[in-house]
């Protein structure tokens, strides 16, 4: 696939994404030392995932003395665990609703 702008078109959009990048982080310098706390998207990012680490070792049992491979695998045994419980209870459901069928035909 060929480009469509030669080395010197090249070397300008370089040179115009350095020059905004370098603003961009005086910019931020600025912002820290006033004061004012500028937090980029990885930081947000790994505060979003640390939150929903927490929440899952509280949803998760024993999941509060676990590490993160560990609860992710408990997590997983647990979500097993739950689909399991879910289809016996609807077993159990269905038996109990064929049994009240069973007894009003008899009349009972």
């Amino acid at each position: 696939m060929e480009s469509s702008c030669n080395s010197e078109e090249s070397s300008a959009i370089v040179a115009t994404f350095s020059r905004k990048d370098k603003n961009v982080c005086k910019r931020q310098k600025r912002r820290r030392e006033s004061g004012y706390i500028v937090k980029n998207n990885e930081e947000e990012e790994e505060e979003e995932v640390e939150e929903k680490i927490l929440a899952l070792q509280k949803i998760v049992p024993g999941g509060q003395t676990l590490g993160v491979d560990r609860l992710f695998e408990e997590t997983a045994g647990y979500i097993l665990q739950l689909q399991c419980q879910l289809k016996a209870l609807k077993v159990l459901a269905n038996f109990v609703e064929g049994n009240d069928k069973q007894r009003m035909k008899l009349g009972g």
